[in-house]
């Protein structure tokens, strides 16, 4: 009977399992190196692996997130916080009986495939197990990457937002805040409550998107557009924007010179409301450091107290060797359907995606399809070398060039991807 690995319990991890036992694979064994499931929705006051804070709540609506077949609870909002997460994902592996298949506390310290495409997995005691399939479920949030040009020594407190928790450290700081993604924004917003002055600071245009549009989730908003033609589409969000909030450089911001779904949307409600109430500062990016003294490119100076550097997480593999697998600085990022490696077909990695939306529902279809996979009832392409480079040159094509953007996807367009390998399932 096959046997069956899967790195991680959070989100992606325990569908994982889920739909492995749906297809019948009960010969398997999921490893979390904490003591819950949950990965980064288990909050913490203190550094750990989660890059959640304390009022962090999701940037996906509550029905546009939830897993395939759990829908979450009715009196959920519709942006629910970190602890409302984790409630529902221990709810869900309540629900599917997932604990037995969990062992926690056990860090996978490296995984080597050996003859006939198995996997010698060794565990942070010593330990080592054969598999048969290795599923890598073990998230990418929570290695923080920081700033590339960061020219000067500051000397004072320095900080990634992966270790920002709550504000009170910052009461009657000024704090500059480097990066105006999702977690850059939420850091400035809700350190400018008890903070003297907060600036942030961005090298390049962002659209800064409302959580609501006409009084529903704004992603609901984009999902009634799928019928409708991309550039009509294209040219809708556009004019929904401007009627919502202008031009961004009446806000100090970079007005974006393309199109919304190019780039990885920041949504937040907050920021544009702090920064005309005078309470965030936007400046553009860091041209040099000295002491606590920071110089802009415009020419701007200004001393702070604190640097939090919003500036991203890298992919992260440490069980792999370095010449086997490392996606950490690559620029593409050639994996089939997102999962499936040209070179290693009894390796798949769930939820190695950055969508325009939520990952767990994509994470879910993920699962379903390399489940029926190692059950035999889906058949690899047998052209998946040329398949996986076609969906790094999509990528290529459709975002802007970045970092952020290696594994970056239309959620709706790859679900949909998803979702035509699942009904060839036989």
């Amino acid at each position: 009977m096959k046997r069956i690995c899967v790195i991680g319990a959070g989100c992606s991890g325990i569908t994982t399992i889920k739909n492995l036992l749906q297809a019948g694979l009960y010969n398997l064994v999921c490893y979390e190196q904490n003591n819950q499931i949950g990965g980064n929705w288990v909050y913490a006051p203190h550094e750990s692996h989660s890059s959640v804070c304390e009022t962090t709540h999701i940037i996906s609506s509550k029905k546009m997130s939830e897993f395939v077949d759990f829908p979450m609870p009715d009196d959920y909002p519709d942006y629910p916080s970190h602890a409302q997460l984790l409630r529902y994902f221990q709810a869900y592996v309540k629900h599917f009986d997932l604990s037995p298949y969990i062992q926690f506390n056990t860090k996978v310290v490296q995984a080597e495939k050996i003859a006939d495409e198995r996997w010698l997995v060794t565990l942070g005691n010593g330990q080592q197990e054969l598999f048969d399939y290795l599923l890598v479920a073990n998230g990418h949030h929570n290695v923080p990457r920081h700033p590339e040009h960061l020219p000067g020594n500051f000397s004072g407190r320095y900080l990634h937002a992966h270790q920002y928790k709550n504000a009170a450290p910052f009461q009657g700081e000024r704090v500059l805040v480097i990066g105006a993604g999702n977690s850059g924004c939420d850091c400035a917003v809700e350190i400018s409550r008890v903070a003297e002055f907060v600036t942030i600071s961005t090298r390049g245009p962002q659209y800064i998107v409302p959580k609501f549009f006409m009084g529903k989730p704004t992603d609901t908003f984009n999902g009634q557009m799928l019928w409708i033609p991309k550039p009509i589409a294209a040219f809708l969000r556009q004019l929904s924007l401007r009627i919502q909030v202008g031009k961004y450089s009446d806000y100090g911001l970079p007005d974006p010179n393309f199109p919304v779904l190019k780039a990885h949307p920041t949504v937040n409600s907050e920021l544009l409301y702090k920064i005309r109430h005078g309470k965030v500062h936007p400046r553009p990016a860091v041209a040099s450091v000295e002491g606590k003294r920071v110089r802009f490119t415009n020419g701007t100076e200004e001393e702070y107290d604190t640097i939090v550097a919003a500036t991203g997480y890298k992919i992260s593999t440490p069980f792999f060797a370095t010449d086997f697998i490392n996606y950490e600085e690559a620029d593409r990022v050639p994996l089939y359907l997102r999962m499936f490696h040209a070179d290693h077909p009894t390796l798949a990695f769930i939820g190695l995606f950055q969508p325009q939306g939520a990952i767990w529902p994509g994470s879910d279809l993920q699962a379903k399809l390399v489940a029926n996979y190692i059950a035999g009832l889906w058949k690899m392409p047998a052209n998946v070398a040329e398949l996986a480079e076609q969906d790094a040159a999509h990528i290529d094509r459709e975002f802007l060039k970045a970092k952020r953007h290696t594994i970056e996807v239309h959620v709706h367009e790859f679900e949909r991807a998803l979702k035509r390998q699942i009904l060839k399932i036989s």
